[in-house]
């Protein structure tokens, strides 16, 4: 979140700590600016788990991450807030179990052996924390972020993500999340309610990937902010 529109527009129900980041910076071994991987422990739990042994429907490590310069929150903990599913706030407000990317920024997640397939509709689901400015869904406080995905980890095909102005097409960063698993029984894995940015594989041309990497539009800056990522669902997944 940009703290200091969010203070002057008064919304201050995000409690994103107005007047300045989390001063966590970077965090120790993997933190800021830092390349590396991290897993977690175990698989999925919960909803949307998928209830199949092995199957990681959610994110479980990050294979590689640069964080750009700007706000830092959820650096410190990096990248345990990415892990598992998202922690929606619904129209009005956005999660603050987020990681912040940095202006330019990037991380990619993967999903244990798990594979994103293309299969008719939505195959992924990118949940940021993005809300509605005065409750008008015209009128999106939006952080976007470009999405690509890749099958070995090397190379990446992206969304196209070039728009400046709302409707923002194939970004990622500006649609509510409404799934949350601790408050509420919204399937994080339905794309119809779940809320965040639904993706298609067949849009990009690829039959399965096991990437998932999000960069922060470094061109956008002020009410647009750094893109503060919360979680990646696998809605169509092959699991070992």
């Amino acid at each position: 979140m940009n703290d200091s529109w969010v203070c002057a527009a008064l919304f201050s129900a995000l409690a994103m700590g107005c007047g300045g980041d989390d001063g966590a910076g970077s965090a120790e071994g993997l933190g800021g600016g830092g390349h590396g991987s991290a897993t977690a422990t175990g698989g999925a739990s919960g909803a949307g788990s998928g209830g199949a042994k092995g199957c990681d429907r959610f994110a479980t490590e990050s294979p590689d991450h640069e964080f750009g310069p700007g706000q830092s929150t959820g650096q410190a903990s990096f990248p345990q807030p990415l892990f598992g599913p998202p922690k929606g706030a619904g129209d009005a407000l956005g999660s603050l179990d987020v990681v912040s990317l940095g202006n330019g920024g990037h991380v990619t997640l993967a999903f244990g052996a798990t594979r994103i397939v293309d299969a008719p509709g939505a195959d992924f689901i990118v949940f940021e924390n993005a809300f509605y400015a005065g409750g008008d869904p015209s009128s999106p406080f939006a952080e976007l972020g470009t999405v690509s995905v890749s099958a070995d980890g090397q190379s990446f095909v992206e969304f196209p993500c070039t728009a400046a102005a709302a409707p923002y097409g194939k970004c990622a960063g500006w649609h509510p999340v409404y799934a949350n698993p601790d408050e509420n029984d919204i399937d994080p894995l339905d794309p119809d309610v779940a809320g965040g940015d639904a993706f298609d594989l067949a849009d990009v041309g690829l039959a399965e990937a096991r990437f998932v990497k999000i960069t922060d539009r470094e061109d956008l800056t002020g009410m647009n902010g750094v893109f503060d990522l919360d979680a990646v669902a696998v809605v169509h997944a092959s699991c070992p």
